[in-house]
């Protein structure tokens, strides 16, 4: 596949795919369509997106001759995610007559993805799937990677199926009409990539985030482009989740009961959560023994420059009872047990593992310290 834009493969085997990061790669969607064979499409987009992107997407597959059979709008942000959204979608995609031979391309934030990654990978039994995220958060995230899911009132990303996408479009020129906040939010999961696995990774970030952030789109790119690397071969590894994938949850078993308490209506942003969710994570490894003291003082000090909250008090405006957080965190899909939980420590920046046993009550204490700072 010849671009000029800069590539990422996910090597899946027959599953691979390649992920374009560059400004001004939804230009080219149509003629990386025809290199695959992708059929007709079908777009699924958020209102925002449909005045500024998704018509880039639909002149090029028409340039491209690629018949477009419709264009659907869906709710943006986390009221995507739900059954009435995913009903409504799927009613919507068969009414367009789509066919096993058409491709649903979701064009927008990490929300609109799964919801339309979630409807692809079951509507006729599964039809091909093109992730066009315009956020920083999905195109560093959920874009890659093949998870797909809806919401449901048990908790989050509940119902939901692996459908690998064909192509990833991350065009990170569509972030230049990014609200600050929501690539502050995204911004939160770059970071999380450094912390996880890649010390020099967050070292760069320290240097040039503040730049990243008011504009600089050679180093966007370069953001995007490490992360979907970290991404890849970490998916590649493990593609279903049944072990090292779990190291992308740094944070979230933390930020995902942080986003509960907060009402999963977006309020909090996923990236903020998860944001205080690996303050929380490293505090936790210091508390364990496992990193060295300081390192999520670090951390915390990075994050609050670039204006990121780093505390459940800061994020939610108010405090975070412990026996209401461990109570939202045994919700998780990845919980076992009652009196043990997996989690995502760290021995260092770069260094997560995955503890599989953590004691409730030990994590209950711990969160009992934290709400009395």
């Amino acid at each position: 596949m010849s671009t000029p834009h800069r590539q990422v493969s996910v090597p899946l085997g027959d599953r691979a795919y390649e992920v374009a990061v560059g400004p001004g790669v939804l230009g080219a969607a149509g003629r990386l369509h025809r290199e695959l064979d992708l059929g007709p499409a079908l777009i699924v987009t958020e209102p925002e997106v449909a005045e500024h992107h998704a018509p880039v997407v639909v002149e090029s597959l028409r340039d491209s001759n690629v018949p477009v059979r419709a264009v659907l709008e869906v709710p943006s942000g986390e009221p995507a995610k739900t059954y009435a959204s995913f009903e409504h979608l799927v009613e919507r995609l068969l009414a367009a007559e789509i066919r096993r031979d058409c491709s649903v391309y979701a064009v927008g934030g990490g929300c609109v993805g799964d919801l339309a990654g979630f409807a692809a990978g079951t509507v006729l039994r599964g039809v091909a799937l093109v992730q066009a995220p315009t956020t920083l958060l999905a195109q560093v995230d959920s874009s890659v990677g093949g998870k797909t899911a809806i919401n449901t009132r048990a908790g989050k990303n509940l119902l939901g199926v692996f459908h690998q996408p064909r192509l990833v479009l991350a065009d990170v020129a569509t972030l230049r009409t990014l609200p600050p906040r929501e690539l502050r939010a995204g911004y939160g999961e770059v970071v999380k990539y450094g912390l996880l696995g890649d010390a020099d990774l967050f070292g760069w970030l320290e240097r040039h985030g503040q730049a990243l952030l008011a504009g600089d789109e050679e180093l966007r790119t370069t953001a995007v482009e490490r992360c979907c690397r970290i991404k890849a071969q970490v998916v590649a590894d493990d593609e279903r989740e049944h072990g090292g994938r779990a190291l992308l949850n740094l944070g979230h078993t933390f930020g995902h009961a942080l986003e509960a308490e907060a009402g999963m209506d977006g309020t909090l942003r996923h990236g903020e959560a998860v944001a205080v969710g690996c303050v929380l994570a490293f505090r936790y490894s210091e508390r364990r023994g496992h990193a060295a003291a300081g390192t999520a003082d670090r951390i915390a000090r990075h994050l609050a420059q670039v204006g990121l909250p780093t505390s459940p008090q800061q994020a939610l405006g108010r405090p975070w009872s412990a026996d209401t957080a461990i109570r939202q965190m045994q919700s998780d899909k990845k919980i076992r047990s009652d009196d043990r939980m997996p989690l995502v420590l760290a021995r260092a920046i770069g260094g997560a593992f995955v503890a599989p046993d953590c004691s409730r009550d030990d994590i209950a204490a711990f969160l009992h310290a934290e709400s009395e700072n």
